[in-house]
C-alpha cells in the first residue's frame, strides 16, 4: 500500500511548527540587519567626521600660527618697544602713542579674525575711549584676566573661551598673550583678541548644532559649538586615548557613555579638535531598517498563519525533512536534497523550496550588488547636497557692504572668492573646461596680486583651440598655492607662469616660478610633515591614479636658475571623462 501522503491532497499543515520557524528566522534577520547596518554607520561615522576634524585642524592652525607670528612680530617692533618704555615725556609720548595705535589698529583692519588688542604696560596713555578696539592698559590689572596664570609659566599663553566688552556689549573670544621683553627688560603684555565666532564657524561647517569643541592637552575645553561633558567623561576618555594612541588602531573613534568621540590633534598647540556624537543619532537608521524589517516580517507571519491554520497536523516525515533542510540552509553553503518522489503538494513544495534556494542565492548576490551601488550613490548625494545659495548669498551681501564701505579691494577679493567657489562646486561635476580652470586660477592670483600690492606677477599661455578641453577640476591650484606660500615666503616679489600644450594626444602642463626651490623649503613631498602643501598634491595625484592611472602624473623639478617647475600630464579630453564608459566617448581614453 502506497503512502497517501505522497499521492493526495492535505487537509492540515504543521502549523506551529511553520510558524516557530518563521518566527526564529525573522527575529535573527532583524538583530542581525541591525548588528551590520549599525556597525556600518559607526564606521562611516568615524571616517567622514575624522576628515573633517582634520581638514578643520589644518585651517585652524594656519589662523591660530598666524596670530602668533603677528603677535611675535609685534613685539619686536622698535616703535612699540620705544613707547613701552617709557622714556618719552609730554607731547613726545603722546605721538607714539598714537604711531603705536595706529600700527595695531591696521592689524585689526587687515586680519579680519582679530576683535581687539591689548596693550598691558607701566603708566599706560588714557584715550578716554571707553571701547576701542586697541586698549592700552595698566599692567597691575592683569591678575583678573584668564589668561595671567597660563602666561606665568610661559612667554606666552593662549586662553579658553571668554567675553570682553565692546561697542556691540559682551564678545566672546579666544586670547593669546605675550610678554614683551626689551633689552632684557620687561616692558608688559601683548593680547590679542580673536573672534571665537570664526573658530565655531571653521568647527561647525555645514553641520550647525554638531557638538564639536577644542580641548587643552589636559582635557579643559577652550572653546565648544554646544555642551560640555562632565569632566568625569572627558577625563575617562583621554585615558582611553592615551591606550588607543598606544595600539595599533588607525581611526580616531572612541565609544563612551552611549556617545562616539572622533578627533583630530592640533600637534603645534598640544590641544584637540573633538567631536561628541550620540549614539541614537548615529544609529537611528539602523533601528528604522529593523523596524521596517520586523513589520514586514511580523505581516509575512501573521499572513503565513492564517493561510495554514487549516491544514492538518498529520505532518511526519516529509515536514521534519523540511524543517531539517530550512534549519540548515545557509546561503552559498551546502543544501541538503529533498526526496524527489513525491507528486503531490509535497512534491510542489520541494520543487518549490529548491526554486527558492535558487532564488534566494540569486537575489542575495543582487542585493551584495545593489548594496555596493547604495553606498556610492549615497555618497554621491551626500556630496550632491551641499547646497552652496548661502555662502554665495554671504559673499554677495559682504560684497555690498564692502562696496558701501568704499573697500574696493576687499569687494573685489569678496567676487573672486565667489567665482571660485562656483567652479570648485561645479554641480557636483569632476570634471571641467581648460577655460574653467584657468578662470579659477586666475581668480586665485589675482587675490594674490592683491594682497601683495606690488611684487607679484603672472602669466598664463594657453592655446585657444584648447581652452573648451576638459581636465579634473582643480588641479592647478594646488601647485600655484604651493609656488605663493612656500616659494615665496619671506619675499617682496615673486612670479608664476603657466603653459598649457597638447602633445601627441596628451596634455602637458608647465608651472614653473622663480621662487627658493624645494630643497630650501623642504618642498611639500621632501617633507610629509608640513601642515600645507602635502595634502593638496597627494590630492591631485590621487585623483589622477584613480581616474587615468600611468602614466599620468606630475613630476617636481628644481630650476637651474632658482624655482621650482610642476610637469603635469594628461590625456587630451574634448568631453567630460566618464571612468564607467568603456566605448571610449572622450577625446582620449588613457
Amino acid at each position: 500500500m502506497s503512502n497517501p501522503f505522497k499521492k493526495y491532497s492535505l487537509d492540515n499543515l504543521f502549523f506551529r511548527s511553520f510558524a516557530g520557524l518563521m518566527i526564529v528566522v525573522l527575529a535573527f534577520t532583524v538583530w542581525t540587519s541591525y548588528r551590520i547596518s549599525s556597525a556600518e554607520m559607526v564606521r562611516m561615522s568615524t571616517y567622514y567626521q575624522q576628515q573633517f576634524l582634520d581638514k578643520v585642524n589644518n585651517e585652524i592652525t594656519s589662523r591660530l600660527s598666524t596670530i602668533e607670528q603677528i603677535s611675535l612680530s609685534t613685539s619686536r617692533d622698535n616703535d612699540l618697544n620705544t613707547f613701552m618704555s617709557g622714556k618719552a615725556t609730554g607731547l613726545n609720548r603722546v605721538l607714539e602713542s598714537r604711531n603705536v595705535k595706529q600700527v595695531l589698529a591696521n592689524l585689526t583692519y587687515s586680519m579680519p579674525l582679530i576683535q581687539e588688542i591689548d596693550l598691558y604696560m607701566n603708566n599706560p596713555i588714557e584715550d578716554g575711549v571707553l571701547y576701542n578696539y586697541i586698549q592700552f592698559r595698566a599692567l597691575e590689572d592683569t591678575s583678573e584676566e584668564v589668561w595671567s596664570g597660563a602666561l606665568s609659566q610661559s612667554d606666552f599663553a593662549w586662553s579658553r573661551e571668554h567675553r570682553i566688552r565692546g561697542q556691540q556689549g559682551e564678545i566672546p573670544v579666544l586670547s593669546f598673550a605675550r610678554k614683551i621683553v626689551y633689552n632684557d627688560k620687561y616692558l608688559g603684555i601683548l593680547v590679542i583678541h580673536i573672534k571665537s565666532d570664526t573658530i565655531k564657524e571653521m568647527l561647525e561647517g555645514s553641520s550647525p548644532g554638531v557638538n564639536r569643541m577644542v580641548l587643552d592637552g589636559t582635557g579643559q575645553y577652550l572653546l565648544t559649538t554646544s555642551e560640555v561633558p562632565d569632566q568625569e567623561h572627558l577625563s575617562k576618555w583621554l585615558q582611553l586615548k592615551k591606550e588607543h594612541l598606544s595600539g595599533a588602531r588607525a581611526d580616531k573613534g572612541i565609544r563612551l557613555s552611549k556617545s562616539l568621540y572622533v578627533y583630530s590633534e592640533l600637534t603645534s598647540f598640544g590641544w584637540v579638535l573633538l567631536e561628541i556624537t550620540p549614539w541614537s543619532d548615529i544609529t537611528s537608521g539602523s533601528v528604522k531598517l529593523a523596524l521596517a524589517i520586523g513589520f514586514i516580517g511580523v505581516g509575512a507571519v501573521l499572513l503565513t498563519l492564517v493561510l495554514t491554520h487549516w491544514l492538518s497536523r498529520q505532518f511526519t516525515k516529509p515536514i521534519k525533512q523540511l524543517v531539517s533542510t530550512m534549519g540548515s540552509y545557509a546561503v552559498g553553503g551546502k543544501v541538503n536534497e529533498l526526496p524527489m518522489d513525491y507528486s503531490n503538494e509535497f512534491g510542489a513544495l520541494f520543487a518549490g523550496y529548491r526554486k527558492q534556494n535558487e532564488r534566494i542565492d540569486e537575489l542575495y548576490q543582487s542585493l551584495r550588488e545593489r548594496y555596493d551601488q547604495q553606498r556610492k550613490a549615497e555618497i554621491s548625494a551626500l556630496q550632491a547636497n551641499i547646497n552652496p545659495h548661502f555662502l554665495y548669498n554671504t559673499l554677495d551681501q559682504m560684497n555690498w557692504m564692502a562696496i558701501a564701505a568704499g573697500h574696493d579691494e576687499m569687494s573685489r577679493i569678496l567676487e573672486l572668492m565667489g567665482r571660485m567657489f562656483r567652479i570648485g562646486l561645479s554641480n557636483g561635476a569632476s570634471f571641467i573646461s581648460i577655460e574653467e580652470e584657468i578662470t579659477h586660477i586666475e581668480s586665485y592670483l589675482e587675490i594674490q596680486q592683491l594682497r601683495w600690492q606690488t611684487g607679484f606677477t603672472f602669466f598664463i599661455d594657453v592655446l585657444p583651440e584648447l581652452r573648451g578641453y576638459y581636465l579634473p577640476k582643480i588641479i592647478l591650484q594646488p601647485f600655484v598655492e604651493n609656488s605663493v606660500m612656500h616659494g615665496f615666503n619671506g619675499r617682496v616679489s615673486g612670479h608664476v607662469e603657466i603653459r598649457i600644450r597638447c602633445v601627441q594626444e596628451r596634455l602637458k602642463i608647465r608651472i614653473t616660478d622663480n621662487g627658493v626651490g624645494l630643497q630650501a623649503t623642504g618642498g611639500p613631498l621632501l617633507n610629509q610633515s608640513r601642515r600645507t602643501g602635502g595634502y593638496g598634491l597627494r590630492n591631485v595625484r590621487d585623483r589622477l591614479e584613480a581616474y587615468f592611472g600611468s602614466p599620468y602624473d606630475f613630476v617636481l623639478q628644481e630650476r637651474p636658475e632658482g624655482g621650482t617647475t610642476v610637469e603635469i600630464t594628461l590625456p587630451c579630453l574634448d568631453q567630460p571623462y566618464n571612468p564607467a564608459d568603456s566605448s571610449g566617448n572622450s577625446g582620449q581614453q588613457p
